[in-house]
């Protein structure tokens, strides 16, 4: 980067503290720090949830895919997307509730300060993880794009590696307007960065399509535009919005969803971003659904930029090797000096937005479910206020710290993708069914911790022996498939310069009659749709459109229940046991040697074991089949135990804590805070106040009927989430 680049990225820092210093002087008391006194209106929740929910991660993610795969890539960010109608009903839950955190409604609920401690606990970490998921992202990815004097990217400073240094700077940012505005900075803050994001998500296809049609080896004639030119390159496959179907199967992608609608109500920062801090229900609603429907269409943006990348630099070996650098390159080749700055800033802004209001949050959770009422229950609030800073400034420390001690992304985000669902069953039974008690909730959590985390971690540990028996490290077939593909212009600029970085390589080792005769053999291009490599010691032809190239992908050979197997000596590789050869494929396939000796590696897959009995026969199935009947266990068991259990158990709560509780969710909220107090006063001691039709009468189940604006937002969400896919149908199709 240039000396405007960072003018630019110091200018937005500063922006950022200002705002962060100037909302501290709002700051009376716990509300206005944690959740910005409930007076947020539709612009400010539509960003919060937009920039919470919006991380580095995810346009580098779908860059990274539709770069390799095509359109399908976006599939990696877009399943939230059926998701998103069901937040029109969640947006009204955290209004209603008028807590600070999730934690003090698993204290009013279930009527138990210990489970809102532990909730608590799990908020933080989840924080803490999540968070460096994305202080991982935005380091692999701004790492190329910080270089010195002579353009090439800075890998040290000093005795650090640049990571080192850059994680902890952008935390020091985040940390000092976060710590010093609380929930209205990190909402205004969001604001500039959802903004900046949006520009992220566009700034790149003008700039692309230009440099497209511009382009004379892509368009010689000038006469097409930037699509034409994308379909006349990239294989046919690129533009298929189900392309990658045979690698997803259709039981993973609901267990996705489903995951994901349990999951995402718990997660901590959804009281304040998914409506809580709203000042009234329409606020809340309209913001959370609008927030993540605009994310919906960013991933459009990030996918067209991935496309245009793919066109522009098919032929770029350090993409080849590695595409998570799509973005990252592209922002170098295709902006200037200073825009390269803004765009770095727009990636930090995505990361920012999602980690200042989880600070925040957890800072909440800290203070109102441990702090307040373990340690020191009288104290001041501006007491409560510097603890809370000082506990949003500690999460930070643990997010750099997981960040640079991990810096897996994969390992995180898999690790942030079941987290919630140990607190999932006690919350949606409670919402919705008297009879879900205490000690339910309890024995599921710890059922939870046991079965996800616990025995899959650190029983290897203690039971070394699991690694080698024979019946859990069982693994699926290992086959190879190479399949004749026609040649795009695309794969024909990629082929030359494998081919030809090969033969320079090679060249470098030869002198004498070797080297003049390996010299013969250089690739050439003939034409824009015809090159010459080498292959076997003569040179071949391959032909954009006529010639088929093989292509072999490896399928199987996954570990049934470990996170992979691997024989115990090493060196040892699967051998050909078999092959069936047709007209354009060639299947082969591989096993290890008979009497290998193979042991399990990293996790054990606990919720997998639980086929075994049923007598499922997982050998024969598919990764991603085993993906989902990996989720299946951790969806359902959960609500299983706590349903069972509730009828078994004794029943514990108080009626009358459950009657004020639903009667306050029957309430809705009044903007005047003085006037919603009457209102809840009014309903407490009568609750037939607010008794609506229930849609299953004389039983303990507390679902109401839904009201006419329920429905119709619910089925607009949904025609909005059909429209958002034919649209990407109607673009994949522009040029072709």
């Amino acid at each position: 980067m240039t000396f405007p680049d960072y003018i630019v990225l110091g200018c937005y820092f500063v922006l950022l503290v200002v705002i962060g210093v100037y909302c501290m002087r709002r700051i009376k008391h716990q509300e206005d720090y944690f959740m910005g006194g409930r007076g947020f209106g539709k612009l400010l929740q539509t960003f919060a949830a937009f920039g919470a929910g919006t991380g580095s991660n995810d346009p580098i993610q779908t860059a990274r895919n539709s770069y390799t795969g095509g359109v399908s890539g976006m599939w990696s960010v877009m399943y939230w997307l059926f998701v998103t109608p069901f937040y029109w009903i969640t947006g009204v839950w955290y209004r209603r509730m008028r807590h600070m955190t999730l934690g003090d409604w698993y204290v009013e609920r279930y009527e138990s300060k210990p489970l809102g401690a532990a909730y608590s606990i799990f908020g933080v970490t989840f924080f803490m993880i999540y968070g460096s998921m994305f202080f991982t992202a935005i380091a692999k990815t701004a790492a190329p794009m910080i270089t010195g004097g002579d353009g090439v990217p800075i890998e040290t400073i000093g005795p650090f590696e640049l990571n080192q240094v850059l994680i902890p700077v952008i935390g020091v940012i985040v940390v000092l307007y976060g710590i010093a505005g609380g929930l209205t900075a990190a909402y205004f803050t969001d604001l500039i960065q959802g903004i900046c994001i949006i520009g992220l998500s566009i700034m790149l296809i003008p700039i692309g399509l230009n440099a497209l049609t511009e382009n004379e080896e892509l368009n010689p004639a000038g006469d097409k535009s930037g699509f034409e030119i994308m379909h006349d390159q990239l294989p046919e496959g690129h533009f298929d919005l189900l392309s990658s179907a045979g690698e997803f199967s259709l039981y993973y992608l609901i267990a996705i969803v489903f995951a994901n609608l349990l999951g995402i109500v718990v997660q901590p920062h959804f009281i304040a971003t998914g409506g809580g801090s709203a000042k009234n229900e329409n606020s809340a609603r309209i913001g959370l659904v609008t927030g993540n429907f605009l994310k919906r269409f960013c991933t459009i943006g990030w996918l067209l930029t991935a496309l245009i990348a793919a066109t522009l630099y098919a032929d770029v070996p350090e993409l080849i090797q590695d595409p998570d650098k799509t973005w990252g390159y592209a922002t170098m080749e295709l902006l200037g000096p200073g825009l390269r700055g803004l765009m770095l800033a727009c990636l930090l802004a995505a990361l920012m937005s999602s980690v200042d209001a989880q600070m925040v949050v957890g800072s909440a959770l800290i203070v109102r479910n441990l702090y307040a009422p373990y340690i020191k229950p009288q104290a001041s609030e501006q007491h409560y206020l510097w603890v809370g800073r000082i506990t949003g400034a500690l999460i930070v420390t643990g997010s750099i710290i997981f960040s640079l001690s991990i810096n897996d992304m994969l390992g995180q985000l898999k690790l942030n993708f079941w987290f919630p669902l140990v607190f999932a069953a006690p919350f949606w039974l409670g919402m919705y069914w008297r009879r879900a008690n205490t000690k339910a909730a309890w024995i599921t959590v710890v059922y939870c911790l046991f079965f996800f985390f616990l025995i899959p971690y650190f029983g290897p540990t203690l039971f070394t022996s699991w690694r080698t028996n024979t019946e859990l490290t069982q693994i699926t077939p290992i086959v190879e498939t190479t399949t004749m593909v026609t040649a795009s212009k695309s794969e024909l600029r990629k082929q030359f310069i494998i081919a030809h970085d090969k033969w320079a390589a090679e060249s470098e080792s030869l002198s004498g009659d070797a080297l003049a005769s390996h010299q013969s053999l250089e690739p050439e291009r003939v034409s824009q749709t015809e090159i010459r490599v080498p292959q076997d010691g003569q040179m071949i032809n391959i032909i954009a459109g006529e010639t088929k190239l093989p292509v072999t992908k490896r399928s199987g050979g996954t570990a049934l229940f470990w996170d992979k197997v691997e024989p115990v000596k090493e060196g040892i590789e699967p051998v050909l046991t078999g092959t069936d050869e047709s007209a354009d494929k060639v299947v082969r396939t591989l096993a290890y040697p008979e009497g290998t000796e193979l042991q399990g590696m990293g996790n054990l897959k606990l919720n997998l074991l639980m086929f075994k009995p049923l007598g499922v026969e997982l050998q024969t199935k598919p990764s991603s089949t085993l993906s989902a009947l990996e989720l299946v266990p951790k969806i359902v068991m959960p609500f299983v135990l706590m349903i069972v259990l509730s009828f078994v158990l004794p029943f514990m709560n108080s009626k009358e804590a459950l009657d004020r509780y639903y009667a306050k969710m029957k309430t809705s909220v009044d903007s005047d805070p003085e006037k919603d107090k009457l209102k809840l006063k009014a309903v407490y001691e009568d609750p037939s106040l607010v008794e609506r039709e229930n849609l299953f009468p004389n039983t303990q189940l507390e679902i109401q009927k839904p009201t006419f604006v329920d429905i119709a937002g619910f089925v607009v969400s949904v025609v909005i989430c059909f429209i958002i896919i034919a649209f990407v149908f109607w673009l994949a199709g522009i040029g072709g």
